[in-house]
């Protein structure tokens, strides 16, 4: 599950109406790929922000047709979105869909985003490929399925610092929005 202060990503440089940010949300490339979400559940997500403080809805009054919100992120929203963008996951099971999801985001704010995002996310992984390896280092030859399994966690993150080294080179471009 991606956070809901992902969604302010969208609103980080303009007022958009939630079935904007939806369209935007679907035709984003790559985007949609690692993450969907249904138009009903962005609207609760934008509502869920809204209370928090972290967005304001603005009434758009339009002729003969019905009026609708326009969402514009508030300084709070602002601080909570550039928190979240360069905290690195906190777990392997997160990387696959949060990371991906930050990752994308970063590279809309910069090259200088992107960056810090992918060292402070290395930094994480190598802290649990040292606890991993700690803990596969205690285990006795009659463990051998707990072996396994730090073996496999092991795998899975030698992987994902492998991955976060290449991607550090990618020179990516901003997605057209």
């Amino acid at each position: 599950m991606v956070s809901d202060i992902a969604l302010l990503g969208f609103l980080r440089s303009e007022q958009l109406h939630g079935y904007e940010i939806y369209q935007r949300f679907t035709n984003l490339p790559g985007l949609w790929e690692i993450w969907r979400i249904k138009q009903s559940r962005l609207y609760a997500t934008l509502g869920r922000l809204e209370a928090r403080g972290l967005l304001r809805a603005d009434t758009l009054h339009q002729e003969n047709r019905p009026a609708r919100k326009v969402f514009r992120i508030t300084e709070d929203g602002k601080a909570a979105y550039r928190a979240w963008v360069v905290q690195p996951v906190e777990n392997g099971r997160q990387f696959r869909l949060e990371f991906l999801v930050k990752l994308f985001f970063a590279i809309q704010e910069g090259p200088g985003l992107k960056k810090q995002l992918i060292q402070r996310q290395v930094e994480a992984c190598s802290g649990w490929l040292d606890e991993e390896q700690q803990s596969r280092q205690e285990l006795t030859a009659h463990q051998s399925f707990e072996m396994a399994i730090h073996d496999f966690r092991i795998g899975q993150v030698s992987a994902m610092l492998a991955w976060l080294d290449s991607v550090g080179k990618f020179d990516f471009a901003p997605a057209a929005q």
